[in-house]
C-alpha cells in the first residue's frame, strides 16, 4: 500500500472517530502500529488536519461528514448554499476578506484580486440559479467553500478556489478569467484531487473542473497532461453541465 493511500486511510479513521490512539487506528485499519506512527508523525498534511490531546488520542479538525465542521478553519468563506445565496455581494465579500486574513491568505488587490473574487461569486450565483430551476431546493443544503487553503505549515499543499460539497461528491472548481484552455490551468485544476481525497475521506468522490469566466457557451473535456485522464472545462454560463455530468439530473430532459 503506497504512502498516499495510507495517509488517506489514517486520516479518515481519525476524522470519523471520536479520539483514537495510534494502536486503535492500527487495529481498525489492520496495520502495523509502527506504520501508523510513521504516517501520523511524518505526514505534513496530517499534521495540519489532525491534532493529539494530552491522552495521546488523535482528533480530526475537519469532520468527514455533513456538515463538515472544521472546514471553516481552512476557508476564506464556508457555509451552506442557501446561506451563501442570502448574502449580498458586499456582505459576502466582507466575510470572505475577513476569512482570508484569518487563514493567512493575502488580500492585496494589486493584481485585481477583488475583481476576481466578485467574478467568481457571480458565476456561482448563476450556477445555483440554474440548479434551482433544474433540481429545486435539494442543492440549497449543499456546502460551499471559497479559497480553501492549507497553510498552517511551511509546505502549502492546496489552493482550491471553490469547493461545492453534495451528499457524496466534492466539486473542486478552478476559476480563470480566460476564454481559452491552457494545459497548465488544466493541470492546476487536477493536482489538488489527491489531497482533497485525504481531507474528505473515502465516502466522497472528488471531481475537478476548470471554469473559464471569459468564455461563453463552452463545455468540453481536456486531457490532464499525458496521464490519459480528462476533466471538464466550461464557461461560467455552462457550469451546470459539470454537475449534470456527474449527478445526471438532465437525463431524459
Amino acid at each position: 500500500m503506497n504512502e498516499e493511500l495510507l495517509e488517506r486511510k489514517v486520516c479518515a479513521a481519525i476524522c470519523q472517530g471520536d479520539g483514537l490512539k495510534a494502536r486503535e487506528i492500527a487495529g481498525l485499519l489492520k496495520l502495523d502500529r509502527n506504520t501508523v506512527n510513521h504516517i501520523l508523525y511524518a505526514s505534513p498534511l496530517l499534521k495540519e488536519l489532525c491534532w493529539q490531546d494530552r491522552d495521546y488520542r488523535w482528533h480530526g479538525i475537519i469532520r468527514q461528514e455533513r456538515p463538515h465542521s472544521g472546514l471553516f478553519e481552512f476557508s476564506g468563506y464556508y457555509s451552506r448554499v442557501d446561506e451563501f445565496l442570502d448574502l449580498t455581494e458586499d456582505e459576502w465579500l466582507d466575510r470572505l476578506l475577513e476569512g482570508c486574513q484569518r487563514i493567512g491568505r493575502s488580500v492585496s488587490d494589486a493584481r485585481g484580486l477583488l475583481h476576481s473574487f466578485r467574478d467568481c461569486r457571480e458565476q456561482m450565483t448563476r450556477l445555483f440559479t440554474d440548479l434551482l430551476d433544474m433540481i429545486g431546493d435539494p442543492c440549497l443544503s449543499w456546502e460551499i467553500a471559497f479559497e480553501f487553503r492549507l497553510k498552517r505549515a511551511r509546505r502549502v499543499r492546496i489552493y482550491a478556489d471553490v469547493l461545492v460539497i453534495t451528499e457524496d461528491k466534492v466539486f473542486s472548481l478552478e476559476f480563470k478569467m480566460k476564454d481559452a484552455v491552457d494545459a497548465e490551468d488544466v493541470s492546476q485544476a487536477a493536482k489538488y484531487c489527491p489531497y482533497l481525497e485525504i481531507v474528505f475521506g473515502p465516502k466522497y468522490e472528488v471531481l475537478p473542473a476548470l471554469v473559464l469566466t471569459g468564455a461563453r457557451e463552452l463545455f468540453d473535456f481536456a486531457s490532464i497532461g499525458g496521464s490519459g485522464f480528462i476533466l471538464p472545462v466550461c464557461s461560467g454560463d455552462m457550469l451546470f453541465n459539470v454537475f449534470d455530468e456527474y449527478l445526471g439530473f438532465l437525463n431524459g430532459v
